[in-house]
């Protein structure tokens, strides 16, 4: 628990930080980022074996098919809900987690929908960096993956690790590469409909 108020600290600190000094880092959070994925790829190369990587094959490819169906589901019964066009909401689903991209995606069809893609994709990577600690508690950690969708192969791969195990490490970097790799496409798909 001392580390979730550690994490919420460093992101309020980071906040206050932002707000009043306005510093400009430029990339080096990416460069801090590719960092972080090359040392958690060196940890898991030195501990695998290739009985290991066998067992991922099934796991790997149905985990990212469950938690993209899911997330299409979600914004499907959220567009319906909140009385929106179904589009939208399949197409904020779709971004399962990458802000980054969702949003300038639906942006380029509509600022509003953009922004609520980004804000909402975006509080799916905040609120796994919180949550996945305590949930694991009750789900297994490799079928918890699925709430931190693409980011599970980057931002929410070292609270995985941390918590989920070196095991759900590799499963949750499986399970963000695919899903990197499909979100663009799909997202695009959903807004030429």
């Amino acid at each position: 628990m001392r580390f979730l108020y550690l994490v919420l600290g460093s992101l309020v600190l980071g906040l206050l930080t932002g707000h009043f000094l306005g510093l400009d880092f430029g990339n080096a959070y990416e460069i801090m980022l590719d960092l972080l994925i090359l040392l958690i790829g060196v940890d898991l190369g030195m501990s695998l074996n290739a009985e290991e990587l066998k067992k991922l094959g099934k796991k790997s490819l149905i985990l990212p098919t469950e938690t993209l169906l899911g997330s299409l589901l979600g914004g499907a019964v959220g567009a319906l809900m909140l009385g929106i066009n179904v589009k939208w909401g399949l197409a904020i689903g779709a971004g399962c987690g990458w802000y980054s991209i969702t949003g300038p995606l639906i942006a380029q069809y509509s600022a509003i929908y953009g922004a609520i893609g980004f804000l909402s994709n975006l509080l799916r990577e905040i609120l796994t960096i919180i949550l996945y600690p305590i949930l694991i508690k009750w789900i297994p950690p490799e079928k918890a993956v699925v709430m931190g969708g693409a980011t599970t192969m980057d931002t929410t791969l070292p609270i995985i690790t941390k918590f989920g195990g070196r095991k759900t490490t590799l499963v949750a970097f499986a399970h963000g590469f695919i899903l990197t790799a499909v979100v663009p496409f799909v997202v695009s798909f959903i807004l030429s409909l």
